[in-house]
């Protein structure tokens, strides 16, 4: 777009006149990673540290070596450099072409068919896969289903069809193999979207407070493990408090909710009843159970990447700048092909938070007009080991200047479910 020239001259002279406070972020940011992967890979921390160590005010070039040195560590492709204070998310959407908001029938219809093949062939598999194959299976029909929760969620944001009544039925016979209430997911999802990495005000993931993490040594060590080993499986729990208490929606949201929450428990009701008779309870567990956790891997693994990194603020809304939360909070990951196609493209999410209504089949297209305009600004990665184990053993608490303190630095005698994943987690990038 035209305006992109000026803004990276304003971004310039943004760096030179808040360079001491960016000084220090990217110091507090750079220690935090070196203690992480101490003694994991010393060859590189003296050049980590010397980079720390140089007592001058940064210039943009040594900016962008501290965000490449910060990438490194945290096991990003990139890590983008902030966006100025006067960009608008309109500004952004602005420069998209206006093709990836079209919604096409064809191309949505051939998702459900993908979704439905898929699936099957995991229900074959996994009725056909001797037992040590089993975890293969569940892996797969897991990956499948996830893509069925994406069609929801496209019908959700109104980028299936052109028909709302038929997104509405789509949306909530895709959700119900994996129990979920559609309109209250699509109720929640939407304030996720409009107050992303906001704090308390996000309805997807925000860290944890510290006055919580202090309220009694049972909840802490709680909170430990959810936010620790058990991190790749939270959504569950968010599937439970969010969605089924009525109290949580606002009046005029409550039928529909209803309703939703009718289709869920028929859903049950008859659906587990005629699983269990035709296979037993082994059935259900081989044939339902085992897969629905898999959807919850992806759900919360994807989730966390999507919006979680040391470097990344969660703010207070009198902050909070939308443009930036959208397209400089949100990380865009690769994932192996097999699981992009399965599950179409969600994780080609910096676009989806520029604008919800742009389908998920054309979020590569918008990912790539995104790249040629705001490149500089974008956070990238592609799935590895290192990435999962920054998130998973360093972004624990709310923290105003570091954005987070892990559970090792606030409680370390009481924090052996981190100090466990440090130690066993691999560190490959």
């Amino acid at each position: 777009g035209p305006s992109q020239r000026p803004i990276r001259s304003q971004t310039i002279a943004i760096h030179s006149s808040t360079a001491s406070i960016c000084h220090l972020k990217w110091d507090n940011l750079l220690v935090k990673g070196i203690n992480h992967r101490k003694g994991i890979i010393p060859l590189r921390r003296n050049k980590v540290i010397q980079a720390v160590a140089v007592p001058v005010r940064p210039s943009s070039a040594d900016s962008a070596e501290y965000r490449k040195q910060l990438a490194e560590t945290y096991g990003f492709r990139q890590i983008g450099e902030p966006l100025p204070d006067n960009v608008t998310l309109k500004d952004v959407i602005d420069t998209l072409p206006r093709k990836v908001f079209e919604i096409d029938d064809v191309k949505a219809w051939t998702s459900v068919l993908i979704s439905v093949t898929s699936y099957a062939l995991g229900i074959f598999m996994i009725s056909k896969a001797p037992w040590y194959l089993l975890p293969l299976a569940w892996a797969w029909t897991g990956t499948a289903i996830t893509g069925f929760f994406v069609i929801g969620h496209d019908c959700a944001h109104k980028s299936f069809s052109k028909n709302k009544l038929l997104e509405d039925i789509v949306g909530t016979l895709a959700f119900l193999p994996l129990i979920y209430p559609y309109e209250p997911w699509r109720f929640k999802h939407d304030r996720h979207h409009a107050k992303t990495n906001m704090l308390s005000e996000d309805t997807a993931w925000h860290p944890v407070w510290e006055k919580e993490f202090e309220t009694s040594p049972f909840l802490r060590k709680a909170i430990m493990f959810g936010y620790g080993p058990f991190r790749p499986w939270m959504s569950i729990a968010h599937w439970l408090i969010w969605h089924f208490d009525l109290n949580k929606f606002r009046p005029n949201e409550v039928k529909r909710v209803k309703i939703s929450l009718a289709c869920v428990f028929a859903f049950m009701a008859i659906g587990w009843p005629l699983i269990i008779y035709k296979t037993g309870i082994t059935g259900w567990i081989k044939f339902w159970l085992m897969p629905w956790l898999g959807y919850h891997f992806w759900m919360s693994t994807f989730t966390m990447v999507h919006h979680t990194a040391p470097h990344i603020p969660f703010k207070h809304s009198d902050e909070w700048n939308a443009a930036q939360a959208q397209l400089n909070g949100t990380v865009h990951c690769d994932y192996p092909r097999w699981i992009e196609v399965l599950c179409h493209d969600i994780n080609v999410h910096i676009p989806h938070h520029v604008s919800s209504r742009i389908p998920s089949y054309n979020l590569r297209a918008a990912h790539k007009s995104i790249q040629e305009n705001w490149g500089p600004y974008l956070n990238e990665a592609t799935w590895n080991w290192r990435l999962m184990k920054t998130i998973m053993t360093v972004c624990h608490v709310y923290d105003r200047e570091q954005n987070y303190i892990g559970f090792d630095e606030l409680a370390p005698n009481e924090a052996s479910p981190i100090t466990f994943l440090k130690r066993v987690m691999p560190d490959y990038a």
